[in-house]
């Protein structure tokens, strides 16, 4: 789920298939999910591990997290996505999604998934030669929009566009720990074997997303951090050059810049996909074992 959440805040972003759908994932009763702090004498960093797309209203802030945003000078995002003016985000993209001499698309998914590779094609509305020039992992970018919408799930619902609009309303600023292109690129460099993972992936029956989606959604309403580490674990456990390039090296990059951060004083909010502060290899994990004393507020 890490990887179509990932694509599906982009996707929110370029107006690509999320409006509501039919049957939107029923919301926790009283949702709680995680947050850390790490602090010295004169900085505090909050992290709050994010769901970058939500069902309609879903309701996920409490009254500690408020608090949190309350005291935060600033809000640092894994990449900034302008959803109203999204010409940086094609840029980037249309510079790294097109290659010459690819093989057809049809030929890039195994026989038994063409028909449905062929249907989601159908469905995407993008014309079908334009598939067969498209890299394997910006086929299934655009594909997964096709999931998305049938989830109901909306990028204005996220997390990431909600404490966004929170922050610019206050005056504060917003920073990134990744550019556009930085971020797609994570998934360009991908070995094509991994690539096809992620289109195979974005062809999935949307009932099989749906149940995933559901259990990692209640997993981070709960605050349960194991339960999204298992998740991520699962998914990723077949395609180690993805949990290297997706997870560990962006984990790491991440907490340097962190530790970095506690030289500064202030106090700044850090929202991330939950996945990158659950497990061993998670930014949490890191911080730790460099020594710092992450806390765990909620």
């Amino acid at each position: 789920m890490i990887l179509k959440s990932l694509f599906g805040r982009m996707l929110a972003a370029i107006g690509l298939s999320l409006a509501a759908a039919t049957a939107p994932v029923a919301a926790a009763p009283v949702a709680h999910p995680a947050l850390w702090a790490v602090a010295d004498a004169d900085t505090t960093v909050y992290l709050f591990g994010t769901i970058h797309l939500l069902p309609d209203k879903y309701q996920w802030r409490t009254a500690k997290f408020d608090q949190a945003i309350t005291g935060s000078n600033e809000l640092v995002v894994e990449t900034i996505i302008d959803d109203k003016d999204p010409t940086k985000l094609m840029s980037a993209l249309t510079s790294l999604a097109f290659s010459k001499g690819l093989p057809p698309i049809a030929d890039r998914v195994p026989p038994k998934k063409r028909a449905a590779l062929e249907a989601g094609i159908a469905k995407s509305g993008i014309p079908r030669p334009v598939f067969d020039q498209m890299e394997t992992w910006a086929a299934a970018f655009m594909l997964l929009g096709n999931q998305f919408r049938d989830m109901g799930l909306k990028g204005g619902e996220g997390v990431e566009a909600v404490l966004r609009s929170s922050f610019t309303s206050q005056g504060k600023p917003i920073g990134e720990l990744e550019s556009n292109v930085e971020q797609l690129g994570f998934f360009d460099t991908l070995p094509e074997s991994a690539q096809r993972d992620l289109l195979e992936g974005a062809i999935d029956k949307p009932e099989d997303m749906n149940k995933e989606f559901g259990g990692m959604l209640a997993s981070w309403a709960r605050g349960d951090v194991e339960g999204i580490a298992r998740t991520f674990n699962r998914e990723l456990a077949a395609s180690p050059e993805l949990e290297a390039a997706l997870i560990k090296r962006r984990n790491q990059n991440w907490s340097r810049w962190i530790e970095q951060r506690m030289a500064q004083p202030g106090t700044i909010l850090i929202a991330v996909g939950a996945g990158h502060l659950a497990g061993k290899d998670s930014v949490i994990a890191m911080l730790k074992h460099d020594g710092y004393q992450v806390r765990r507020v909620q």
